[in-house]
């Protein structure tokens, strides 16, 4: 683990763009800021891994969720936060054993891959009591290990009309990433130079909550998603081209 608090600043910067950008992707169509700030981190500052990518989630998901509550499926939420738990704590535990190796950049870039690889095949489920559940255990792991835990939920939402979709998304993000927080630090595995990295990132995504506000209404999930998907498949290449 690091020594010091913060990265230096080539990577501090690197990481504040990544944090910018996910999170105006994150608050457009309610997935996208974990496939995108996860691999930059792990590849740049991977002793702030995943606390710092997990503690600004939980202010993207939590501020894109109050910018767009009136339009949240409330009746959803419930089964996907149960699932969300046991999927945090399941997490938790395999943390203790790959944090601060180098098996968390392998497994930060796969599940990279295997997220991009679940949007592209275009998959779809009806949501029910037991999908969502499902689905939330499969982020909860997924989110806790990384950060990136939006592609389960984002494959049930992927037909629902644009709006409700993102902001019951985000809804379950903002709530997961306070799930998997408090397991991280059960855990241990939660340190001072995460939170310390964490509180100088927040800034750039309030910057980003702001800004996202009036594009709202003029993109739609389709128009930013290869984007996304291609800056975050290259960032996983190129930190499984260094790992492996």
């Amino acid at each position: 683990m690091s020594s010091t608090l913060l990265p230096e600043l080539g990577p501090w910067l690197v990481c504040a763009f990544a944090v910018f950008i996910g999170t105006l992707v994150q608050r457009l169509s309610g997935a996208g800021y974990g496939m995108i700030a996860a691999p930059v981190m792990t590849l740049v500052a991977p002793e702030w891994v995943p606390g710092t990518v997990i503690l600004v989630g939980f202010v993207v998901g939590s501020g894109a969720f109050l910018n767009s509550r009136d339009a949240i499926h409330w009746r959803d939420l419930p089964p996907g936060f149960a699932g969300r738990f046991l999927g945090a704590g399941l997490a938790a535990y395999i943390a203790t054993a790959v944090v601060g190796t180098e098996s968390l950049a392998l497994i930060v870039g796969f599940i990279v891959l295997f997220a991009v690889g679940l949007t592209l095949l275009g998959l779809t489920l009806p949501i029910s009591t037991g999908s969502l559940f499902v689905a939330g255990g499969v982020s909860g792991v997924m989110g806790t290990l990384t950060g990136i835990g939006a592609p389960p939920m984002a494959i049930l939402y992927a037909n629902v009309e644009t709006r409700r979709s993102a902001a019951t998304q985000n809804a379950f993000y903002g709530f997961g990433t306070l799930v998997s927080i408090f397991a991280l630090f059960v855990a241990g595995v939660l340190t001072l130079p995460q939170i310390a990295f964490a509180a100088s990132l927040v800034p750039l995504a309030l910057v980003a909550l702001w800004a996202s506000r009036p594009l709202t209404a003029r993109f739609e999930r389709g128009a930013i998603r290869p984007w996304a998907l291609g800056l975050a498949t290259l960032s996983a290449l190129a930190l499984l081209a260094r790992s492996l």
